[in-house]
């Protein structure tokens, strides 16, 4: 698997799951508590989290992006191509 592949259990993660575990890992990290090689691999974890988050949020500005307001002030929105 490539360095900065996203595995397919992260990827079908929500947003909001994907942060929620996240900030778990964040918080055990920053007790101190737990092994080296546990800490390593919640390190690892949180690091692919952290990239789905990232392209999830990534995903949401592109569709607000796409929001058009009009010259006569009417909202409308354009379909995101994806070539």
């Amino acid at each position: 698997m490539a360095e900065n592949a996203i595995p397919s259990e992260v990827a079908q993660l929500s947003f909001e799951e994907a942060l929620a575990e996240l900030e778990q890992i964040v918080r055990r990290l920053e007790s101190g508590s737990g092994k080296l090689d546990e800490a390593i691999q919640s390190y690892e974890r949180g690091a692919q989290l952290k990239r789905h988050c990232d392209a999830k949020l990534r995903e949401a500005q592109a569709r607000v992006d796409k929001i058009v307001i009009g010259a006569d002030g009417a909202v409308s929105v354009e379909a995101i191509s994806h070539d």
